[in-house]
């Protein structure tokens, strides 16, 4: 159902039970998949590409061009997946030649004022509290929930099941089960309420646990602990911690700074 006041270019494409509210602008090579919601005032720009059941508030801006000096007009996207709710003011900026696209997975929450930048990838089953802020070339992994205010500097990459303090300034990786706080940022023991929520067994939390131990408390340094990783027995959590250092290129968040916390 469309509003008599909203735009619609011609040429966008607009799948089925698709409500767009009043005062909504939707560019030409959009495309729109079944079933969302567009609320009033939004403006869904070129390039967008948003698939079913999704939710957007209003004033959210969608696959605007990036806030990247360099960008000189090339033709990208923004891919938004499916089931995902976006709030009120949230701006989301199309991808530049780096990557060529912004991608949002599935089942996100973006909450008010969170800004996503240019050739960011985020996963599935994320939460962007009110006014997180990611810069351009970021990756989020699967369930990480990134606290309100938070400011995540380009090219940084966060692992799954993180959660981070809101107000958070993060210029390092922050690897996959972990909680982050404090200034400068600094590993805070893992995410074992959020693990346990997502049925991950105590036997594995216990491990992960150990793993991080090792990297974060043994006093090694991060390539020692890395390598003491590697011979450990194999565990789908083991490799993925280990295939993200590897990849780590700006290198890890702070281990922990008072070794007295119960949590670890």
């Amino acid at each position: 159902m469309n509003q008599p006041l909203s735009y619609i270019h011609p040429n966008a494409i607009i799948g089925k039970d698709v409500v767009i509210e009043p005062f909504t602008a939707i560019y030409d090579d959009v495309e729109i998949g079944d079933n969302c919601w567009i609320g009033p005032n939004v403006t869904i720009f070129s390039g967008a590409r948003i698939g079913k059941n999704n939710k957007i508030f209003p004033n959210a801006s969608i696959s605007a061009v990036p806030q990247d000096l360099k960008f000189a007009g090339e033709k990208t996207t923004t891919i938004i997946g499916d089931n995902n709710i976006i709030r009120e003011s949230v701006t989301i900026n199309r991808g530049t030649s780096a990557l060529g696209y912004t991608k949002i997975g599935n089942n996100n929450l973006l909450m008010a004022y969170a800004h996503v930048a240019h050739d960011c990838v985020v996963g599935d089953n994320c939460i962007l509290a009110n006014g997180a802020t990611l810069a351009g070339h970021i990756e989020v992994g699967d369930f990480a929930i990134i606290g309100g205010l938070s400011a995540i500097h380009q090219f940084t990459k966060i692992g799954s099941h993180v959660i981070l303090m809101g107000g958070s300034l993060v210029d390092k990786d922050v690897p996959p089960y972990v909680k982050g706080a404090k200034f400068p940022l600094s590993y805070c023991g893992i995410n074992s309420v959020g693990l346990s929520r997502r049925g991950y067994s105590q036997e594995t939390i216990n491990l992960i646990k150990e793993y991080y131990k090792i990297i974060f408390q043994s006093g090694l340094t991060y390539s020692k602990a890395f390598e003491e990783l590697k011979k450990l027995p194999s565990t789908p959590e083991l490799q993925e911690i280990i295939n993200f250092v590897s990849k780590a290129e700006r290198g890890l968040m702070k281990g922990y700074v008072n070794s007295s916390s119960e949590e670890i």
